[in-house]
């Protein structure tokens, strides 16, 4: 069985509180050895922590999501900073934009997320970004900072889109939405991309593929979304989940 890497999961999210340490295990049976927890609130964070146990192959990222504007104060950007400093996460995040819907607040999301971008630039740590109808500001933004390395999770934008991204050298998050057949654009996308900005994702507990319609997501269900990409790419699953794994370890760092 290959060795996977779940590059966002968010096993702190409530949904997991019943069978935490199953998930855990069905995970470890399915191969997954390494999986990224990004933090959404300054909430979350020591959930986090706590869950990331050295040696347990948990690696914790920290960051304000645009989802939740609603809980987000300026003085968590302090304690980022602070956190950042003192734990020293994999990385800033999840960051980023949302535009999906009217009303969001856009202005502020742009405030959020510029200053996690400079966090990540001052503390050498890669981001994982959340781009939802936002994909053209969120590349514009990095271009204009510079400096940063990092994935945009879940992507679902165009070809053109996903090009702009890796020649600034970000890599893009497939999950289970490669796995519908509906899915052609973001099928194109993985089959012609260079494999060295590919990162493989549950973003359990969300985004269930196609086997698993309707019910919680949970990293196991990563092999999945590593066989829909090997036979689009007429690669062994054992070379793409070495060369993805790979990925995860060198651009966080591990």
């Amino acid at each position: 069985m290959p060795t996977l890497a779940d590059s966002h999961v968010h096993l702190d999210d409530a949904r997991f509180d019943p069978d935490r340490a199953a998930t855990l295990e069905r995970a470890h049976g399915a191969g997954l050895e390494l999986l990224v927890v990004p933090g959404t609130t300054a909430a979350s964070w020591p959930r986090i922590h706590a869950l990331c146990k050295p040696g347990s192959g948990l690696l914790p990222g920290y960051g304000l999501h645009p989802m939740f504007m609603h809980e987000h104060r300026d003085e968590h950007l302090h304690t980022l900073a602070h956190w950042l400093k003192t734990q020293r996460p994999v990385a800033v995040g999840e960051i980023g934009l949302d535009f999906h819907q009217r009303g969001q607040d856009e202005q502020r999301q742009r405030h959020y997320f510029t200053q996690q971008l400079r966090l990540a630039g001052e503390h050498d740590l890669p981001v994982i970004v959340h781009a939802r109808a936002a994909m053209d500001e969120v590349t514009a933004t990095l271009r204009r900072t510079g400096g940063l390395r990092g994935v945009v999770h879940s992507f679902s934008g165009s070809e053109q889109q996903a090009e702009q991204l890796w020649k600034i050298g970000f890599h893009i998050g497939i999950g289970g939405p490669i796995t519908y057949d509906r899915a052609q654009r973001l099928r194109r996308i993985v089959t012609g991309m260079p494999i060295q900005y590919l990162l493989l994702e549950s973003d359990a507990p969300d985004q269930p593929g196609a086997a698993h319609r309707g019910e919680r997501n949970e990293p196991s269900y990563l092999t999945d979304v590593l066989a829909c990409v090997a036979a689009l790419r007429n690669e062994d699953p054992a070379q793409v989940a070495a060369a993805t794994t790979a990925n995860v370890r060198r651009l966080f760092g591990l």
